[in-house]
């Protein structure tokens, strides 16, 4: 079993999180990103989400934390302006944009694959606390349980794209990107959710 997080530690995640989102709202109602500003209410959904699952089955403190950070990851991404020669001319000068390996890797794609292992990780302590196996003992990370949590990670991600979709309808321009752009974010996706399984599994055999 993992240790669940007490409430004095979720409650100092929450101030980290809401002072960054926080500063990350000024930053958008100044620049009118009315964007980004759909991003953030939809970081605020997820904040109340992993509190709902906190209070229901117990998340342990690396994972609140990890959550916490992935926050940041996102609004820096968003936010940081990067030179013209780290992005393709199609696409607006934010970090998000960065070419890290230019035709293979954008920092999008790492963050949208850390976000789905996050998920992913989150429904293996919540599996892990909730359900029994039917020796009464907690459950193992077998290939079938970890299968379920990776496609619930995939799940939460296919969201986002649902969520940037409408953005493209809503909006009169944004930084979504085409239909390539969907793919990759899709595949960089199914990467976290089987990387994080591989973690879960190995730490468990390290035991």
């Amino acid at each position: 079993m993992h240790p669940v997080a007490t409430w004095k530690q979720l409650n100092q995640v929450l101030i980290f999180s809401i002072g960054y989102l926080t500063v990350a709202a000024g930053f958008i109602v100044a620049g009118k990103n009315y964007e980004f500003l759909l991003y953030l209410a939809v970081m605020s959904v997820i904040v109340l989400a992993v509190i709902g699952v906190y209070k229901r089955a117990g998340l342990s403190r690396s994972l609140l934390w990890g959550f916490s950070f992935w926050g940041v990851l996102h609004m820096v991404g968003g936010l940081t302006p990067i030179p013209d020669h780290w992005h393709t001319s199609d696409t607006t000068g934010v970090l998000y944009n960065w070419r890290i390996i230019p035709g293979y890797l954008k920092y999008d794609q790492l963050v949208h694959g850390f976000g789905v292992g996050l998920v992913t990780w989150l429904c293996w302590e919540a599996l892990l606390v909730r359900v029994r196996g039917q020796d009464g003992n907690p459950i193992r990370p077998t290939l079938g349980m970890l299968s379920i949590c990776a496609t619930a990670g995939m799940g939460f991600g296919a969201i986002n794209e649902v969520i940037e979709f409408f953005a493209v309808l809503i909006l009169p321009k944004t930084n979504v990107g085409d239909y390539e752009n969907t793919g990759r974010d899709l595949f960089a996706n199914l990467v976290g959710a089987i990387v994080t399984a591989l973690i879960i599994r190995g730490v468990w055999k390290a035991r």
